[in-house]
């Protein structure tokens, strides 16, 4: 096979379709393939059926709420999350499934700053304190952004107190 047939997306010999030309979505050859499948969470795929806008709002909420906690406010990452599900859960399944993600991982996150409080009696829960502070801030940041993508998100790390 040539360079350039190569280059317009020909199938290389001894693959299925060998000898004929990419089609794409209106069946042109040469045309560039239709979006990969996969669903929502395929790149350059749409956003799933019924979930609008203001869903995806409050679920971006929903998880970015958490950093109540980080301007002072007492039990804020849990206090935010779990406001924002009690209010919109009947209504927005969407906001529902995220808003139960959120509480598990901030309930699971303050179980452990606990379990790193008392281990600052022996140095290291410090550094699992730093370690919790910013993995916190990382995962609530990639949650918020899945949600904004109409994306489910697992947080890991996670107990599932709530299912």
């Amino acid at each position: 096979m040539s360079e350039e047939e190569r280059e317009q997306g020909m199938p290389q010999e001894g693959r299925p379709g060998q000898g004929q030309p990419q089609q794409g979505p209106a069946g042109r050859e040469g045309a560039p393939p239709g979006p990969p499948p996969g669903g929502a969470g395929a790149p350059g795929a749409a956003p799933p059926e019924g979930i609008g806008e203001q869903e995806r709002t409050w679920a971006i909420f929903t998880h970015l709420s958490a950093f109540a906690a980080f301007i002072g406010v007492p039990f804020g990452n849990i206090l935010g999350p779990l406001i924002i599900w009690l209010i919109k859960r009947e209504e927005m399944p969407f906001v529902d499934r995220h808003g139960k993600e959120a509480l598990n991982f901030q309930i699971s996150m303050t179980i452990y700053a606990v379990v790193a409080g008392i281990l600052t009696l022996i140095i290291i829960g410090f550094f699992a304190l730093i370690a919790l502070a910013i993995l916190e801030i990382v995962f609530i940041i990639m949650a918020a952004v899945a949600a904004s993508k109409s994306e489910e998100y697992q947080y890991p790390l996670t107990i599932r107190f709530l299912r």
